[in-house]
């Protein structure tokens, strides 16, 4: 009796084990189909509109225009001078790149820390921007 229960158990598996590959054939087949349709009709981009707050010229303090200069600049330009005058004065930690070793310049505008973040910098640099 245990030899015919396992004999109508076999037939039962190789059926299961057959239906699966039928679908994955089916997945497939319409895998090609789908691929072609979004290479036949790619969407198209609207341009990037950018954002007014941004590109609003703010005034440095004093501590600020020592390292950017006194003019007024939008938040965009001041974080692309503060970081081109890092990289000019190597100033970037060696070990840590995310940190960022203080000169007498940027130590006012750092609020007299030595070391700061590059995250970090951001909010100290916001708060001499008028």
């Amino acid at each position: 009796m245990a030899t015919a229960k396992k004999a109508a158990k076999k037939p039962a598996k190789k059926a299961a084990a057959k239906k699966p590959a039928k679908k994955a054939a089916k997945k497939a087949a319409k895998k090609p189909a789908k691929k072609a349709a979004k290479k036949a009709a790619p969407k198209k981009k609207a341009a990037r509109k950018p954002n007014a707050a941004f590109m609003k010229p703010v005034t440095p303090s004093a501590a600020l225009a020592a390292v950017i200069g006194d003019k007024p600049a939008p938040r965009t330009e001041v974080t692309s001078k503060i970081w081109a005058y890092i990289k000019k004065s190597g100033l970037q930690d060696k070990i840590n790149r995310r940190m960022i070793n203080a000169d007498d310049k940027l130590k006012a505008v750092f609020g007299g820390k030595k070391q700061v973040s590059m995250f970090e910098m951001t909010k100290l640099v916001s708060a001499h921007l008028k």
